[in-house]
């Protein structure tokens, strides 16, 4: 099983900006860590520092036992897969995929065994003599990940591999990379700025914001208990709802949802998943309002309901439930479904 990797109190600047501020987390052994947040977060900015690309201006990064701050990237012995592959254009599938083994001087017999294994584990067997020019973005992906593993590294690092690829092939290959890597058994760390691909991929999720982390967690924590009202809109749709708290109820214009205790509050924020918000006759709901819009969206239906909040609620609702523009419903949502933020510093 390839070692874990602990970064401590890492802080990266470019000349006036901090890029990266006194970020601390470990990547387990053998899982896959995302690395999440939107551009300019200093997700890459940490893959780069892990892998030796960049000095950090304080900080230590250790692999397993052994520290690699100041190692050369050579030296961490680390396998990379960047967002534009890069590979060798005038080298075909084969050639590029055993470049690292060539590199370190791999026995013909040890190169061809394990270029074989690894182009049918990726699915290229038949494209082994085809050049880069000649072969789809996806393919070309995958041989960039066969060519990273190919030395058998400890560690894998991928920056956005996938945000080049058009929405339909990123969603498939999303699912064939998460096959390899737990096929692969490798400790990997995977920076994307996609939240799907975060909670699809990650064993756990480091939510980065403004070059500092506002969340560590697995996917279910971040996406049902998050932490802040950041984590809450950035990871999925979210109903945000500021209103007082009594006995233990949201006071709000439709009615009193309960949140369990007995709290009173003049002012809260409190995050509803879209989902968690169920469609009921209004005789049977503490809550209520009126449909504005409904939107088809495939495998449910989103419902933009007003009157309940201070602003309109978006409600993800099965497409069995029936319903209209201009109709008035009940509403009834679960207490554990409501989660209270703190507030905004």
């Amino acid at each position: 099983m390839a070692g874990a990797i602990e970064v401590r109190n890492l802080t990266k600047s470019f000349g006036t900006f901090c890029a990266v501020d006194d970020v601390s987390f470990e990547a387990r052994a053998g899982e896959i860590t995302a690395l999440l947040g939107p551009s300019g977060s200093g997700k890459s900015t940490v893959l780069r520092m892990i892998a030796g690309l960049e000095q950090p201006d304080t900080g230590r990064i250790w692999v397993g036992d052994e520290e690699h701050t100041s190692k050369t990237p050579q030296e961490r012995r680390l396998g990379f897969v960047f967002q534009h592959y890069a590979l060798f254009r005038h080298m075909n599938v084969r050639q590029n995929v055993g470049f690292g083994l060539k590199v370190r001087q791999a026995s013909r017999a040890e190169m061809r065994s394990r270029i074989d294994e690894l182009l049918k584990l990726v699915g290229l067997a038949p494209f082994a003599d085809r050049y880069p020019d000649q072969l789809s973005g996806g393919q070309r992906q995958r041989v960039a990940l066969a060519r990273a593993v190919a030395i058998r590294p400890g560690i894998l690092l991928l920056d956005e591999p996938l945000t080049a690829l058009d929405a339909a092939l990123r969603d498939r290959l999303r699912g064939e990379l998460n096959r390899l890597l737990r096929a692969l058994g490798i400790t990997a760390i995977y920076v994307t700025h996609d939240q799907a691909e975060a909670m699809e991929l990650g064993d756990r999720v480091v939510v980065m914001q403004k070059g500092a982390i506002a969340q560590i967690g697995t996917p279910r924590e971040i996406y049902f208990a998050p932490q802040n009202r950041f984590v809450a809109e950035f990871i999925g749709a979210a109903n945000i709802i500021e209103a007082p708290i009594e006995n233990g109820h949201l006071v709000l214009p439709g009615g009193r949802q309960a949140i369990g205790g007995n709290a009173i509050m003049p002012a809260a924020v409190a995050m509803i998943r879209p989902e968690t918000i169920h469609v009921v006759e209004t005789g049977r709901a503490p809550l209520s309002g009126v449909i504005d819009s409904v939107s088809f969206i495939g495998d449910r239906q989103r419902l933009v309901v007003s009157g309940v909040s201070g602003k309109p609620l978006t409600i993800d609702a099965p497409n069995t439930v029936l319903a209209m523009a201009g109709e008035r419903i009940g509403l009834l949502i679960s207490p554990d479904a409501v989660r209270l933020l703190p507030p905004e510093k």
